[in-house]
């Protein structure tokens, strides 16, 4: 025992599938599918923009870090999902669970601060044009992607550290899908004030932050847009920052609703179903929006095509 009624925990019991053991099989496809087409896309992004020359630029640069980042913290969620769909004992050591939260943290704070750092990448390219080459050049877009994954790190670890340094008084039943921080807060015994003022605090600052400096940046990009007097260079200026706006909108909007409102509010049931969304769905949709929406990776994917496609014949041949 510590202390009067709290317990020494070893292992966490993750029930959020506990009442869809009938769906199990019908889940487990639908996870297994959603992961295999988030690694393959994201692979996919990854090695044709490393491949092709005419994408080494600042923009593909920060979509490989996305791509990247989609890769880890669906990795760091999904497969366990999968497991315990099927298998009868549904828990997580302690130690596992505080590994799972400080990635998953890490990942999904990261991804925040590189969206923001993505849009402006575009607000340059398209507000500053003439300018884009010297303000956008390699030593800054390195240190802003490491500035992003150092914020993320940092963001994580404090999280992390506050979320386990509570008491949970016997009871290990986490009723979600993986060890996430508001279910935790809500199966502490103890007084979580201190964590729910970080959550708010911190998350102003690799929140709602870089959401707004987004926002901002659109604004500025939009007007820029819509004073081009050629339809055509409207909708090629148009079409550079679709898709990353609509991821955007995809990741905000299920993660400031996540994270980003008192502990009273949440509602484990709503909740659960929004996890998912930003776990599973938008690493899975990333790929796919920019693929199709984005003509350079058309391209570039013909190009590499070609080349593999030499380079067996010619191996077949040999």
């Amino acid at each position: 025992m510590k202390g009067k009624n709290q317990t020494i925990l070893f292992e966490f019991i993750i029930l959020g599938f506990s009442n869809l053991h009938e769906l199990k099989f019908l889940l487990f496809t639908i996870f297994l599918v959603a992961y295999i087409c988030t690694l393959g896309g994201n692979t996919f992004i990854i090695l044709v923009t490393m491949t092709e020359p005419c994408l080494h630029t600042p923009m593909y640069f920060f979509l490989e870090n996305l791509a990247f980042l989609d890769i880890c913290y669906t990795t760091t969620n999904v497969p366990q999902m999968m497991v315990h769909l099927l298998s009868e004992r549904k828990s997580i050591s302690y130690l596992g669970c505080m590994l799972q939260l400080f990635a998953f943290i890490f990942f999904v704070g990261s991804e925040s601060l590189l969206l923001a750092a993505m849009a402006y990448d575009r607000y340059i390219a398209i507000c500053k044009p003439l300018r884009y080459s010297v303000i956008m050049n390699k030593v800054l877009y390195n240190r802003l992607a490491a500035s992003c994954w150092t914020g993320g790190f940092l963001n994580s670890m404090v999280h992390t550290v506050l979320t386990f340094r509570l008491p949970f008084c016997g009871n290990n039943e986490i009723h979600y899908f993986f060890c996430d921080i508001p279910p935790l807060l809500i199966l502490s015994c103890g007084d979580t004030s201190v964590n729910e003022l970080a959550l708010l605090s911190i998350g102003v600052f690799i929140g709602w932050t870089p959401f707004l400096c987004i926002i901002l940046s659109y604004f500025y990009i939009i007007s820029t847009i819509l004073r081009i007097r050629s339809s055509q260079g409207r909708q090629k200026a148009f079409s550079t920052c679709a898709s990353h706006l609509i991821i955007v909108l995809l990741y905000y909007g299920s993660s400031i609703f996540t994270y980003l409102r008192p502990i009273s509010a949440y509602s484990l049931e709503k909740d659960r179903l929004i996890s998912v969304l930003y776990s599973v769905v938008t690493p899975m949709l990333n790929p796919i929006i920019y693929s199709l929406r984005n003509k350079d990776i058309k391209e570039a994917a013909k190009a590499v095509g070609k080349k593999w496609q030499a380079s067996s014949s010619l191996s077949f041949a040999a």
